[in-house]
């Protein structure tokens, strides 16, 4: 097991050092769970209350933050809590799963398919016919890469994703359980005779930029015609839907269970927040903010937050919630 003292992780995470403690660091913890030899954090003056009770031995601590750590207690002080946490975080990161051999026995490899050097492919995946595979991919078992897929350097995928056929997949990516790419986008219109409904042919793909990172049974459906896209570095919660022909910038945020329609447009550094859902055909500009749980019906302007359902200015939803709320009171 890792440990470290306070000077060495501080060193790495080039804070300001207040208080100091003997005690080796062994792991990080939340602030009211942890023991003697680990850190945690204080990330606002909200939690204050909980450091004269908690084990930990040492804290990060906000800048805001004026408390003192105490005896063989230290602080380290960062302008971002959450950012020097991830640094720590990753320090005590424990490996990948070992592959015992790069490609396994039972993996079945389409014999045109191309595969960059050390790749690492586990048991009982499929890889189709011309399928292209960067250097440094790792397939972990069950995953299904279909014909004409590219995957660039780097990218991870983990076991019970299905990327299906003529997809475009960037380099350094990560695409956790049983997420869909490429699926049919859902396409039907009432046939003639009212009775049935006509499926519209889906020919088109999904085209996935670098650094992107989707959770897991998330799904990306190909086009009806020409690309799904999303964007270089954008990063996608776990259940979270986005339909056909849908278009993502640069650094994209979707929490859980939050989905796109068919044709939406996001700009760059969108943050759409859980649950909330997105009407076809629309477009919300660059570094605007869905809340939680909303409904989007309309264009959104760049910047701008937007809350509730149907969304508007988050402000005005606020004002509108507190009036309704005094109207119920006053009853």
């Amino acid at each position: 097991m890792a440990s470290y003292s306070i000077s060495e992780i501080n060193n790495i995470i080039k804070g300001e050092l207040i208080g100091n403690t003997t005690l080796s660091i062994e792991s990080p913890e939340e602030i009211q769970k942890a023991n003697s030899n680990q850190i945690t954090f204080i990330g606002s003056n909200k939690y204050v209350k909980f450091w004269a009770e908690s084990k930990a031995c040492a804290a990060f601590i906000d800048y805001n933050v004026t408390i003192s750590p105490g005896d063989n207690r230290a602080f380290i002080k960062v302008k971002n809590v959450d950012l020097a946490m991830a640094k720590v975080l990753d320090l005590f990161n424990l490996p990948s799963p070992v592959f015992d051999t790069n490609i396994h026995p039972t993996a079945v490899i389409h014999e045109t398919a191309k595969i960059g050097t050390d790749c690492k492919i586990g048991a009982n995946c499929y890889i189709g016919k011309d399928v292209e595979l960067g250097n440094g991919v790792v397939l972990y078992p069950n995953v299904c890469v279909f014909d004409e897929t590219i995957i660039g350097n780097n990218t991870i995928v983990w076991s019970g994703t299905i990327i299906r056929e003529r997809c475009i997949i960037g380099s350094h990516c990560i695409f956790h359980t049983n997420v869909s790419i490429g699926a049919d986008g859902f396409g039907y219109r009432p046939s003639e005779d009212g009775r049935q409904l006509v499926k519209i042919p889906q020919i088109g793909n999904v085209i996935i930029g670098n650094y992107v990172e989707i959770g897991a049974n998330s799904c990306v459906d190909r086009a009806k015609f020409s690309s799904t896209i999303i964007g270089d570095g954008c990063k996608i919660d776990n259940l979270v839907q986005i339909a056909h022909n849908s278009i993502m910038g640069r650094s994209c945020i979707m929490a859980g269970h939050s989905g796109l329609a068919g044709s939406v447009t996001l700009g760059d550094g969108v943050i759409i927040g859980g649950s909330a859902s997105i009407k076809d055909h629309t477009t919300i500009h660059s570094g605007a903010t869905v809340g939680a749980g909303s409904g989007v019906m309309n264009d959104v302007e760049a910047g701008k937050t937007v809350l509730g359902y149907p969304a508007q200015d988050a402000r005005d939803m606020l004002k509108e919630w507190v009036a309704v709320r005094r109207l119920v009171k006053n009853q």
